[in-house]
């Protein structure tokens, strides 16, 4: 889920160390565009879920480096580091962890109860699965984790307090003389 095709998985390899070294994880990483002007959008964020833009531009600078001496990608691209914003994909299971009580939509690799896309609440994980509450459903559903495609946060009231309050506590901090 963190990255689509089999060259984003190498990117992937290539980039998760260099990210980690720099104090960051990748949460997806997309390369697209045709055979023109290619764009490499990659998502991030510290190891407590923030991520503001002097640390879009620290991890900027850091995977350039790494990408301009390996030169992974073939042609012209650009580089997009930004934060996975609120209505954020998850990708890993801790996302799905970190947001129970959320609304979500996941899309699967093959059907299941007839579809391929479900909208829920997230109840939590079980061991592999993702635990989703169906609107008019009395079972939790599990969904494999290996089966999602994508799944992403529905931007919801809830999720934007939430968004507000965590903005809110990082301004305090920042506000507050060590």
């Amino acid at each position: 889920m963190r990255g689509k095709t089999a060259e984003d998985q190498r990117l992937l390899e290539l980039l998760d160390p260099v990210a980690e070294a720099a104090g960051y994880e990748l949460v997806r990483l997309r390369l697209m565009g045709g055979s023109e002007r290619r764009r490499l959008q990659i998502m991030a964020e510290r190891p407590d879920g923030e991520m503001v833009i002097e640390d879009c531009a620290k991890l900027s600078r850091a995977l350039s480096e790494v990408l301009d001496a390996a030169d992974p990608v073939s042609g012209e691209y650009v580089l997009e580091v930004s934060s996975p914003g609120v209505d954020r994909p998850l990708t890993r299971k801790k996302d799905f962890e970190a947001y129970e009580g959320f609304e979500a939509k996941l899309e699967l690799d093959r059907l299941a109860e007839g579809r391929k896309r479900f909208r829920g609440v997230l109840a939590g994980v079980d061991g592999d699965n993702i635990a989703l509450d169906l609107e008019g459903e009395a079972e939790t559903t599990l969904v494999p984790l290996a089966w999602i495609v994508e799944a992403k946060l529905v931007l919801t009231d809830e999720l934007m307090k939430r968004g507000a309050q965590s903005r809110a506590a990082r301004l305090q901090h920042q506000d507050t003389p060590e």
